[in-house]
């Protein structure tokens, strides 16, 4: 009986890493020659990507010319397809251990037209829009090997999208009124689509070239030196003796995981075959252990630096630091994750679970000690890093980068040399009992450096991400190599040689893993560039904003809702950053417009976080999720009701997108102080407990209905309290239009003022609405909205009119028009402050409390009569 099931649970492996290969790295897998070549081409790829991020290239400038744009990205997706047909079997019933030929040649082919652009890039400069018939054929060949290489890495949904995409282009004349255009030519299809940079090699492709790989590639040797074995470690050491606690862990090292992780699918194999059995072990359902597993994984996505490459597309769409779209992430993931681990609590209270036993006694105050023992000291540690660093500077100045690095270095071998005093850890799928957490965390700190690294140079020395990802790796790589011959010549437990080959064997394979996970992303982003540029080139992004305006009637909730399906829709045959590409540039400039028209200032960033959410939430959306199908094939349970469990359990991430729309300090925009900070984490905080309380049925005991629905409405009350004030004091103050340059005069930088407007149409329809616009610098106010909004007004007789306006400039963008008049100017009233309305849901809360805990001691008391009878 023993014997067969652990070959059950061997095929089940077999299976899960098929599928990780299928949908992440490739599943073929051919031996010999050919099988070398697919190693070392992936290698040559990181060694590549590594070169033109480094420094190197204007070093040896003379010697070898720098690559521009046009290079990077050639070669980038050159090695993407390349490796895409050799990787990717075309069929189900492909072989799988050898390359047809029929493959080779679509390979090969594929180099030669993405180097097109590369190799005669001057003669293509000299001909601007007057593609000759060879750059034609080459231009339809590389569309048509780009959808071909994306259905296979990335199977057929957005192989077809892309296709719709590309049909709009010449058809657009033959579609419906409301979205047609009047096509486009051969030609000028072919020069916009592929011989510049506004479409496959565009702004994704870009940032797929320099920023997202070396963030694969750092994540990729991070985890091939053990961190993502020594995570799951910690995790589970420090949270198993818990109620519930291997599903705690779980969430806790995937959160860790997925902070260089952007698979939630390989997130779920990696941590989820150690902790869906021990979350059986303790008492959780098959489905609900793989639900939490799931759960945990998609929401590593949300977990910056990486967030699943999202964030570095977000600096290029919204215009924004690589460091402010952290800040904005930073708190959504925090308490989503959070309210996770909360979630995984009250489904073991509900069902009276325990933790794993302790194999010793901690009194609560050894647990206090070590708890301040370990924040002071990260604050020591974090102190003294950023004033040695600090001091170091103002020391030795230029020669600064060489002496951290030998401090970096220093640092290296002594808490290499203090992890020897410990075990070695075993794989984490071999633990059968709870580890003590000290010498746990102590056998791998070094791990904790690279990743140091990257935090400092983003955070501190403020440097590209691309660099700082290379400044990272490069660390990595040389624990990667030094790690484990250093151990064995201190332990002297096996051959110094052998470690040094293992070491050698590590740095390929992380190497090659890190390009093999890229080959979905390079694919994914050269395709979403065809949308991309039938976007810019068909004007479909204004035509798609009226089609959804009208449909909406408006109304900004309904085309969050209508925006909210078509990412999980789409998310379900797409990966996570094709799906927020597509989405984002269709929808989230429709967002910002309506929510303008309906006096709400939408910063672009809460809708491109709002698009990046929704998409996650596809990979565990039933039928298609395929991170609940992992999850299903370890845990034994059924696949449908895992991913069905495991979106109730994401319910509570579903829900902050909508809210931080509507109260972007939930994404710390608009925080005016430390103070007000601590009350928007707080109050965001206990809202998601409460609101994952109340869809879990049970707080301190089982809800009753009416707790339930209360507990929603404090939830909701603490997440966006002003919702309650604007009942009673009206948010704005309507001001004559002639006040307009004095209202502008008075805001500060960057700032947005509400107006509104009414005219009418050339085909005489009448407009009435409020528009949000930009005033820029401080200065005179005429000057701020002529320069900031693009926009200049004349008075006639008290009345004022748009007298001009600059071309594709803000008011041109909200679809003012010459001669609308300015009918009047809207201003945040002067009213009490908003926090005013988290007393009455305080007060609701403790009523709520009260009542469960009377009812909860009347049980235990009866429980005890019960059993003493």
């Amino acid at each position: 009986m023993t014997d067969k099931k652990a070959d059950d649970t061997e095929i089940d492996y077999k299976s899960l890493e098929e599928m990780v290969a299928s949908t992440d790295s490739g599943a073929r897998q051919p031996d010999g020659g050919v099988g070398k070549l697919l190693i070392w081409t992936a290698f040559g790829w990181s060694i590549f990507q590594l070169w033109i991020a480094s420094p190197l290239p204007y070093m040896f400038a003379s010697i070898i010319p720098v690559p521009n744009n046009t290079d990077t990205r050639s070669i980038h997706l050159a090695f993407a397809m390349f490796l895409a047909f050799l990787a990717y079997p075309a069929l189900k019933k492909s072989p799988r251990n050898r390359v047809p030929i029929q493959d080779w040649v679509l390979a090969l082919i594929s180099v030669c037209v993405t180097m097109y652009l590369s190799v005669f890039a001057a003669s293509l400069a000299e001909r601007p829009g007057l593609p000759t018939t060879t750059d034609l054929v080459i231009s339809a060949i590389g569309l048509v090997l780009v959808l071909e290489a994306a259905r296979r890495a990335l199977g057929p949904p957005l192989m077809v999208i892309a296709g719709i995409f590309l049909c709009y282009v010449f058809f657009g004349h033959l579609a419906p009124d409301v979205i047609a255009w009047k096509g486009a030519s051969i030609g000028k299809a072919m020069s916009h689509m592929w011989l510049t940079q506004e479409g496959v090699f565009g702004v994704a492709l870009g940032v797929s070239t320099t920023m997202v790989f070396l963030f694969v590639l750092f994540g990729s040797l991070l985890e091939r030196a053990g961190a993502g074995n020594y995570f799951i470690w910690v995790a589970f050491s420090l949270l198993g003796h818990m109620r519930g606690g291997p599903a705690k862990a779980a969430v806790v090292s995937s959160a860790m995981t997925g902070l260089v992780s952007g698979s939630s699918i390989a997130n779920v194999v990696t941590t989820g075959t150690f902790t869906i059995p021990l979350m059986k072990r303790v008492g959780f359902s098959a489905e609900k252990a793989g639900a939490v597993e799931v759960a945990s994984s998609t929401n590593g996505q949300l977990t910056p630096p990486v967030m699943g490459a999202a964030a570095f597309l977000m600096i290029e769409f919204v215009g924004i630091s690589y460091i402010e779209v952290i800040k904005h992430a930073f708190l959504p993931a925090i308490i989503s994750y959070i309210a996770l681990v909360y979630i995984v609590h009250l489904e073991a209270s509900k069902s009276g679970l325990e933790g794993l036993p302790r194999p010793y006694k901690r009194v609560w105050y050894m647990s206090l000690i070590v708890f301040l023992t370990t924040i002071l000291g990260i604050v020591i540690l974090s102190g003294a890093t950023y004033y040695l660093f600090g001091w170091m500077k103002d020391a030795f100045g230029d020669a600064t980068i060489y002496a951290a690095c030998v401090v970096l270095v220093v640092t290296y071998l002594v808490l290499l040399v203090y992890s020897t005093h410990f075990p070695e850890l075993g794989r984490s799928d071999t633990i059968d009992e709870l580890p003590r957490p000290a010498p746990i965390v102590k056998a791998g700190l070094y791990y904790l450096l690279p990743v140091a690294v990257l935090v400092w140079c983003l955070t501190v020395e403020r440097l590209s991400p691309g660099l700082s990802a290379f400044y990272a790796a490069l660390f990595m790589i040389f624990i990667l190599l030094t790690h484990k011959p250093l151990k064995a010549l201190i332990r002297k437990d096996i051959d110094f040689s052998d470690a040094v080959l293992e070491g050698i064997v590590d740095f390929r394979e992380g190497m090659v893993a890190g390009a093999r996970n890229m080959i979905g992303i390079g694919v994914a982003t050269a395709c979403a560039g065809i949308i991309l540029g039938t976007v810019t080139l068909t004007g479909i992004g204004f035509v798609m904003s009226e089609f959804v305006e009208f449909i909406s009637a408006g109304n900004l909730m309904v085309m969050l809702i209508f925006t909210a399906i078509i990412c999980l829709i789409l998310g379900m045959g797409l990966p996570t950053t094709a799906n927020y590409i597509v989405v984002s540039a269709l929808m989230a400039p429709v967002i910002v417009t309506v929510g303008a028209a309906n006096g709400l200032i939408v910063p672009l960033i809460a809708v491109h976080m709002f698009v990046f959410y929704f998409g996650i939430l596809a990979d565990d959306t039933p039928p298609v999720g395929l991170a609940a199908y992992a999850a299903a094939a370890i845990s034994g349970g059924d696949p449908i009701r895992t991913g069905i469990q495991g979106f109730g359990y994401d319910i509570r991430t579903a829900i902050l997108p909508f809210l931080f729309i509507f109260n972007t300090e939930l994404l710390m925009i608009g925080i005016s102080g430390p103070f007000h900070l601590i009350m928007v984490i707080l109050s965001a905080l206990a809202a998601m407990l409460l609101f994952a309380a109340a869809t879990q049925g049970w707080f301190l005991t089982r809800n009753k209905l009416w707790e339930t629905a209360v507990m929603l409405l404090i939830a909701f009350t603490l997440f966006r309290p002003g919702f309650w004030m604007d009942m009673i004091y009206p948010p704005l103050q309507t001001l004559p239009a002639t006040d307009i340059y004095t209202v502008v005069e008075q805001l500060p930088e960057n700032a947005q003022v509400r107006v509104r407007v009414v005219g009418e149409t050339l085909e005489g329809d009448a407009v009435d609405k409020v528009v949000m616009l930009p005033v820029g610098a401080a200065g005179p106010g005429e000057q701020r909205l002529n320069e900031a909004a693009g926009m200049e007004l004349r008075d006639e007789d008290g009345r004022l009119y748009i007298d001009s306006m600059t071309f594709g400039g803000p008011a041109e963008k909200q679809k003012l028009d010459f001669d609308y008049e300015i009918a009047s100017v809207q201003v945040p009233s002067d009213r009490p402050a908003k926090q005013w309305m988290f007393i009455p849901a305080i007060f609701l809360l403790v009523l709520i409390i009260m009542t469960q805990t009377r009812r909860r001691r009347s049980a235990r008391e009866s429980s005890t009569l019960a059993t003493s009878t």
